[in-house]
């Protein structure tokens, strides 16, 4: 259903069984995909890919153009996957030419107020709680729950099913599977119940406790607690704390 009082551009790509409420506004090149439901009020701007199912809440914007001072224009676009939701008010502006994209992985909840930069690049299952707001480049791996009010600096990562406290400060790289929280930001122990709920095995779960053991309690600096890690334990979860780490540019965050 599609209100007379909305606005949609006639080159707009509208799915089946898609819903826009009045005075919702949805501009030309932009796709939206089956199943859709925009709310009143939200706009859908230039460059917007929306998977199946998506659902804009009222005042949203989506691929908005970017709030850095280099942008000249080029195309680029904001997908957002299948089956995401975009709270009231939360803004998510599309790529540069650096990337030429922003990406909102699949199952994704974005709430109120939050904002996802240019270039962005968010896994799938990822929450970001009321008013956090990420910077450019940001990239965020899958099941990852910042907590309202957090800021993320630009370039920086977060790993996959880290949780990051509310209110955090977000300077240094999160590796995955971790908490942290307090200011400065520092490791608060391995996120065991969000990996419980995902399926993770005892016997992984205690892998990856060693692993930050070793990473965070021992008292060896980055590289050698890394070359222990590898000696002592493997599998993926194992492997990919690894490569995280080793590929942290930013450094990653410390210990209490």
């Amino acid at each position: 259903m599609h209100s007379p009082l909305a606005y949609i551009h006639p080159d707009a790509k509208i799915g089946s069984n898609v819903t826009i409420e009045p005075f919702a506004v949805v501009h030309e090149n932009t796709v939206l995909g089956d199943d859709c439901y925009i709310y009143s009020h939200a706009v859908i701007h230039s460059g917007a890919r929306l998977g199946k199912g998506v659902r804009i809440f009222n005042g949203a914007v989506v691929s908005g153009i970017p709030q850095d001072l280099k942008f000249s224009g080029e195309d680029s676009t904001a997908e957002l996957g299948d089956y995401t939701t975009v709270r009231e008010c939360a803004t998510i502006n599309r790529g540069t030419k650096a990337y030429g994209k922003t990406v909102v992985g699949k199952h994704c909840l974005i709430m109120a107020y939050a904002h996802v930069a240019h270039d962005c690049i968010l896994g799938d299952h990822v929450i970001l709680v009321n008013s956090v707001a990420l910077a450019g480049h940001v990239e965020i791996g899958e099941f990852a729950i910042l907590g309202g009010l957090s800021a993320v600096h630009q370039f920086v990562h977060i790993g996959a099913h880290a949780m990051i406290g509310g209110g955090a400060l977000v300077r240094k790289d999160v590796p995955p599977f971790i908490k942290v929280a307090k200011e400065p930001l520092s490791f608060e122990g391995v996120n065991a119940i969000g990996l419980e709920r995902r399926g993770f095995t005892p016997e992984q779960i205690e892998r990856i406790h060693h692993a930050y053991r070793l990473l965070y309690q021992s008292g060896l600096n980055t590289t050698q607690a890394v070359d222990r890690i590898a000696e002592e334990t493997g599998g993926p979860e194992i492997e990919a704390i690894l490569s995280f780490v080793q590929a942290a540019e930013r450094g990653i965050v410390k210990g209490r």
